[in-house]
């Protein structure tokens, strides 16, 4: 299984948006929350953020592949994690 990352700011209004619509998607839709997925705030994992090519947060990666960057709706969040399910069938 590829790894599902997502790179945030704790503080940044678009992380904090987009990890609210996770958690009520997974609430939503029991399928989503057998998504594992590796939250690495950047400030914290500076060393390992650096290693991939983004420069908006929150941005999400499954394996070496973007999947989104930059602020997202709940329905962009859907996408991703849709995505994510897709590619593990």
């Amino acid at each position: 299984m590829k790894e599902f990352k997502l790179f945030y700011l704790e503080n940044c209004p678009y992380c904090v948006k987009a990890r609210q619509y996770m958690a009520e998607l997974r609430k939503e839709n029991q399928e989503y929350q057998s998504i594992e997925l590796e939250m690495i705030e950047e400030r914290e994992q500076a060393e390992l953020a650096n290693t991939f090519d983004y420069y908006y947060v929150p941005t999400f990666y499954l394996g070496d592949e973007k999947l989104h960057e930059g602020a997202m709706t709940k329905e962009d969040v859907q996408s991703v994690f849709d995505k994510v399910l897709q590619r593990h069938r």
